[in-house]
């Protein structure tokens, strides 16, 4: 008797090799896989903890050979305490709130992502998207994503981040905010607010993808501590001193997932 499996196999694939958007001189390549299907939240969930990132229906990871500098980290909500800047954050920004949003694309939404890019990363990809290429970023995800804007009390749009819910946490896709308003730390503020938000859905962690100790874009994410990250495939808290020179050790292909 043959027997055949129910569950169709998941196939991982490699990038070609590409230049690190990140850490400048190196060379970048990630496994990914597609999420979509029936079975998209079970695997999507699986692939967060085992330190993957989704992009549309897209779950990447790093495997690049000579470096191990991008570090997946993330905040247990219920003992994150924010520092004396953080807290002077919250204070500055007291009168902003954050609404929960469906996923789907607004021109106002696209006015201040544009912006932000040009303000920002305007030597990146990103800052040639049109509407439609945001349109997909927003709405095309086979898992429970949502989105939540930021507004004065004017009823100002001033910030915007992109979340995934996962069965224990959200997950900080990808945020953006008006570049006139540097010194309200917007982008810190959103990080906060999610994770507050996630306390109140009963959620125990705030994914926030990837650290990179040597990149001044990423590096920031260790703020927000108490953090864990993922070092040698288990998810421990956070000690920059004990880690290499170039961060921890590269998420490589997951071989019995994480439940």
């Amino acid at each position: 008797m043959t027997y055949t499996s129910p569950r169709r196999p998941q196939l991982f694939y490699t990038t070609a090799p590409m230049p690190c958007p990140y850490v400048s001189g190196r060379m970048e390549r990630k496994v990914v896989t597609d999420i979509g299907g029936p079975d998209a939240e079970r695997l999507h969930n699986r692939l967060s903890r085992a330190g993957f990132r989704r992009s549309h229906t897209i779950a990447y990871a790093p495997v690049c050979p000579s470096c191990n500098a991008c570090v997946p980290i993330r905040v247990p909500v219920a003992t994150f305490s924010p520092d004396r800047t953080q807290r002077r954050t919250l204070r500055r920004n007291a009168t902003i709130e954050g609404f929960e949003v469906p996923a789907h694309a607004t021109t106002e939404q696209f006015v201040l992502f544009q912006r932000y890019q040009f303000a920002r990363h305007a030597e990146g990809d990103m800052a040639a998207m049109n509407f439609y290429d945001y349109r997909a970023m927003i709405e095309d995800t086979p898992v429970d994503t949502a989105m939540v804007e930021f507004r004065t009390p004017e009823d100002q749009l001033v910030c915007v981040s992109l979340i995934d819910r996962l069965d224990d946490g959200l997950s900080a896709v990808y945020s953006f905010y008006d570049p006139g308003m540097e010194e309200h730390s917007l982008g810190s503020y959103a990080i906060m607010h999610l994770i507050t938000y996630a306390g109140r859905l009963g959620l125990p962690y705030l994914y926030l993808g990837y650290w990179i100790r040597d990149s001044a874009k990423m590096a920031y994410k260790s703020r927000f501590r108490p953090a864990e990250i993922l070092h040698h495939g288990s998810w421990t808290a956070l000690d920059p001193a004990n880690l290499p020179a170039n961060g921890g050790s590269a998420t490589r292909f997951p071989i019995g997932l994480p439940e």
